[in-house]
């Protein structure tokens, strides 16, 4: 599927895969195997962004994936995230859906929402804010069908 299909009917929390659709090089070619990663991966939805206008170009609709963290002695070091806009020539598939009753946890920033975390109940996600510190997080409820939210809290700490 395209970029503009994960944009218009995917939703946060799902995890994506992308494919330019070359074959994956051997190890001890390792230039081009990480040139091969960049273009070949997988991440969590955690963002999705309209198209925005500048007064000398149009900025794309993109989404945004969170691909992964280095950490160390438990403490999140960098965190990867790649943005992919809506005219990306990748290709595109939905590996897993959140599963209904898991917990959006969500923040209003720069006007769009991001997901900032995928508890498996509202407890697990009250204690999550609590631990990183969250202030205007807002928790939502999967649904059993898609878009279908069944609940959704607002919390301030």
């Amino acid at each position: 599927m395209s970029a503009t299909t994960i944009i218009d009917t995917t939703t946060l929390g799902a995890l994506i895969r992308y494919t330019d659709g070359s074959p994956k090089p051997p190890a001890r070619f390792t230039k081009k195997l990480a040139a091969w990663e960049r273009s070949n991966g997988m991440g969590l939805l955690v963002k999705k962004e309209p198209p925005r206008a500048y007064p000398t170009w149009t900025a794309p609709a993109s989404f945004t994936l969170h691909e992964g963290n280095f950490a160390s002695d438990g403490v999140i070091l960098v965190t990867i995230m790649r943005s992919h806009s809506a005219d990306s020539a990748l290709v595109f598939e939905v590996a897993e859906e959140p599963k209904a009753g898991q917990v959006r946890v969500l923040l209003e920033f720069g006007g769009s929402t991001e997901l900032l975390h995928l508890a498996e109940s509202v407890t697990a996600a009250e204690l999550w804010i609590a631990k990183e510190g969250y202030r205007n997080a807002r928790l939502e409820i999967v649904g059993d069908f898609e878009g279908d939210r069944v609940g959704d809290a607002d919390l301030a700490a």
